[in-house]
């Protein structure tokens, strides 16, 4: 017999149940819902659904629940660590250039040498790209929850152990240093993938762009808590230590003390990661890995019922005719894959390349706007802790007034303006700014103009985060199967920190000075920041062409969108629900 609302609403004045119908109805139509009762049985009501994905449709396509919030916050702390981990090294590297590399009556305090910066600030960079290739795999083949906490563990050790670092000389101290961030990189990068893909197989359509967005958009929180942490240790310190500055006294400038500074700033990065591993472990594995790709469709129903409190009872045979059908065999590497997810492939690795390498670029300039508005003054009138103070207070400043509010746009409008629009948008204005940053270059630098200076900046790098940054994040863990999409996402990641690789350390060498007098000590002449900036204007204008590629999936299911839907039709999937 038909359903109808009706009949619904009739039989909910008696017994509670999950309203499938109405979701239905509004997912698939009327025609497509088929509805039997056991004679004699009230309280059993099965519904077959077509087409045959439609037993996840009954937990994705339903209203948000608390459940879905709690995956947010739990996948956006790991997020949160991820960022702090990554960006507090450079709150603490010219701290370790004065420690580690000051020589004595030396005019200027000590900078850490142009191969160890590069070593100690990009390991972890290096780290990362090879944990997205390898968590991503092993989150297809065993499962997002399994690899989950093993990412974890990985941050938790080595966020510890790079604040122990030690060694009987610099060089020994940061060779552990950099080992120990290569592994805790390692951990991060399986962040991504696993993260990315958890999310987007919980949410429901109509909120996904924007709670994968969320997750993402926890970065900025990690950046600017790492800023937070950092002036908190060194004002407790500076309280301590009254010290004057190096011009002053060179020697008194620099307490051993200081060398706990940087320790405890690394080291708080496991805190958080620490708190969320109970919660994560507690977490289900998600039904859409469980049905399609381990085919273990009564534990799918298991975790889908402990998510809506609902008993819900799945046909088996069935769910295997459709996860065996041809269409879902292909492989990575298979031709099938290529005709059908190829594009989009190279869609999604080449716009996180681009976006990396001048997204990662930005440090390249912070420290001429600082210089500019008068935060950070010349390291011989500061003393060892006042530098890591106004550094951490500028990053925190930057984080505050554009990174943050970058992210949070991404997450308000994604669902309503859709991933391409806004990647496009944010690659043009990213063009844009650079180019009208870039070409009167010098008029910027004049202190009389440093406010537009810092606007430039500030709106380049918003439209980085109110653009491609999140949507090149969102859009691979949506586009591609369920027995692919962890991998996929992984490759994209990584394309994207191999991105990261070149813009922070390709142009930290193509920035410099091309007069050998002004290069920072230690490097090479390069092409100087105007010609940087052009450069960079047209790799952000090549990200929105590349854009092209990339499909639209604002308001699609992820088996639309990963063509996994069994066209023909031919099999039907039963879901019972019953009070609990």
């Amino acid at each position: 017999m038909e359903v109808s609302s009706a009949n619904v609403a009739e039989r909910d004045k008696d017994y509670k149940y999950l309203p499938l119908e109405a979701i239905l109805f509004e997912h698939y139509g009327r025609q497509s819902v088929v509805s039997s009762s056991t004679p004699g049985c009230k309280q059993c009501h099965t519904i077959f659904l077509h087409p045959t994905t439609s037993l996840l449709s009954v937990w994705f396509d339903k209203k948000d629940t608390m459940y879905h919030f709690t995956a947010i916050v739990i996948a956006g702390m790991g997020f949160f660590t991820d960022a702090y981990d990554l960006f507090c090294i450079s709150l603490v590297t010219k701290l370790l250039g004065r420690l580690y590399y000051t020589e004595p009556g030396a005019p200027k305090p000590g900078t850490l040498p142009p191969r160890v910066q590069s070593s100690v600030t990009g390991v972890a960079l290096c780290g990362t790209l090879a944990g997205q290739l390898f968590f991503g795999w092993l989150g297809d083949k065993l499962g997002r929850k399994k690899v989950y906490g093993i990412t974890l563990i990985l941050m938790v050790v080595c966020s510890l152990a790079s604040g122990l670092s030690f060694g009987s000389t610099p060089k020994g101290v940061m060779a552990t240093l950099c080992f120990f961030r290569f592994w805790l990189g390692f951990g991060i990068g399986g962040d991504y993938p696993l993260s990315a893909t958890i999310m987007s197989e919980y949410a429901n359509k109509k909120t996904r762009g924007a709670f994968i967005a969320a997750v993402f958009a926890m970065q900025g929180f990690g950046i600017l808590a790492g800023g937070v942490v950092a002036l908190t240790v060194a004002h407790a310190y500076d309280q301590n230590y009254k010290v004057p500055s190096y011009e002053q006294n060179p020697e008194a400038s620099l307490v051993p003390a200081f060398d706990y500074v940087w320790r405890i700033i690394l080291m708080f990065g496991a805190i958080p990661a620490a708190l969320t591993f109970y919660w994560r472990m507690k977490m289900p594995e998600t039904a859409r890995y469980t049905a399609l790709v381990a085919k273990n469709a009564k534990q799918a129903a298991a975790d889908m019922s402990k998510v809506l409190q609902v008993e819900i009872e799945a046909e088996e045979e069935k769910l295997q005719k459709m996860t065996e059908s041809e269409g879902n065999k292909y492989g990575l590497f298979s031709k099938e894959f290529v005709r059908r997810h190829g594009l989009p492939l190279v869609g999604t690795t080449t716009t996180w390349f681009l976006l990396d390498i001048a997204f990662y670029s930005q440090n390249l300039f912070q420290k001429d706007i600082f210089s500019a508005i008068g935060w950070i003054p010349p390291a011989k009138e500061m003393n060892a802790i006042h530098e890591v103070y106004k550094i951490a207070r500028a990053q925190a400043l930057i984080a505050l007034c554009s990174t943050v509010p970058g992210y949070w746009f991404t997450v308000l409008f994604i669902d309503y303006m859709g991933r391409f629009a806004i990647q496009l948008m944010g690659f043009f204005f990213m063009t844009l700014f650079m180019f009208a940053w870039a070409i009167p270059y010098d008029h910027w630098t004049k202190r009389e103009n440093r406010f537009g200076f810092v606007a430039m900046y500030s709106l380049a790098f918003f439209f980085s985060n109110f653009g491609p940054n999140a949507t090149t994040f969102v859009v691979p863990a949506e586009i591609f199967p369920a027995r692919l999409r962890s991998t996929c996402h992984g490759i994209s990641a990584a394309a994207g920190k191999a991105g990261a690789i070149v813009g922070a350390f390709g142009f930290l060498y193509a920035a410099q000075s091309k007069d050998p007098k002004k290069t920072d000590a230690g490097y090479p002449t390069g092409i100087g920041i105007k010609n940087s900036l052009l450069m960079l204007g047209v790799i952000n204008f090549f990200g929105m062409l590349l854009t092209l590629l990339v499909p639209e999936s604002k308001g699609k299911s992820l088996e639309e969108l990963s063509e996994e839907n069994d066209e023909n039709g031919e099999h039907a999937m039963s879901v019972r629900t019953a009070p609990v």
